[in-house]
C-alpha cells in the first residue's frame, strides 16, 4: 500500500461538478493499493495516519497530529500511485491491484478510518474521474508504505 499524506488547510474532492468529499485542516490522503496487498497492511495505515505528528504546535514544531487538532481527513484512491516508469515513457500499471480486489479494501479503509479515528472523513468515489483541489499547508508531504 502506498499513501501520498497532504497536510492541507482544506482541500476537496469533485466528481461531474458535485462535491463528494471536503475537509477544513487536516490530511488529504491518496490511496494506491498494491496487488498483493490485504486487510493487514490497510489496518495497519489506518492506524498510523490519524497519530502522524506533522501538524505545528505552539513552538513551530511538528508535534501534532491530526487527531490532537481534531482535523479532516480526505481518502481519495488512486491507482497511479503504482505506475512504474522505468522503461519507456507509458507507466506500467501491473502492480496495482485489480478494481475487484481493491475497491472493497479502499472502502474496508474508509470505514475503518470512520470508526476508530474519532475524526470527520470524508472520501472521492473508486473508479471515479475526480478533481482534486487542496491547500497543502507548509507544504507537508508524506508518503507512507506499507
Amino acid at each position: 500500500m502506498r499513501i501520498v499524506i497532504q497536510r492541507v488547510s482544506r482541500a476537496s474532492v469533485t466528481i461531474d461538478g458535485e462535491i463528494s468529499g471536503k475537509i477544513e485542516r487536516g490530511l488529504l490522503l491518496l490511496v494506491g493499493i498494491h496487488e498483493t496487498d490485504t486487510k493487514a497492511e490497510a489496518e495497519w495505515c489506518c492506524s498510523k495516519i490519524p497519530r502522524l505528528r506533522i501538524f505545528e504546535d505552539g513552538e513551530g514544531k511538528m508535534n501534532l497530529s491530526a487527531q490532537d487538532i481534531n482535523g479532516g481527513l480526505l481518502v481519495v484512491s488512486q491507482f497511479t500511485l503504482y505506475g512504474n516508469t522505468k522503461k519507456g515513457t507509458r507507466p506500467s500499471f501491473v502492480e496495482a491491484a485489480r478494481p475487484e480486489m481493491a475497491e472493497p479494501l479502499y472502502e474496508y479503509m474508509i470505514d475503518k478510518l470512520k470508526k476508530e479515528s474519532g475524526l470527520k472523513v470524508e472520501s472521492g468515489e473508486f473508479g471515479a474521474m475526480m478533481d482534486v483541489e487542496l491547500i497543502n499547508e507548509g507544504p507537508v508531504t508524506i508518503i507512507l508504505e506499507k
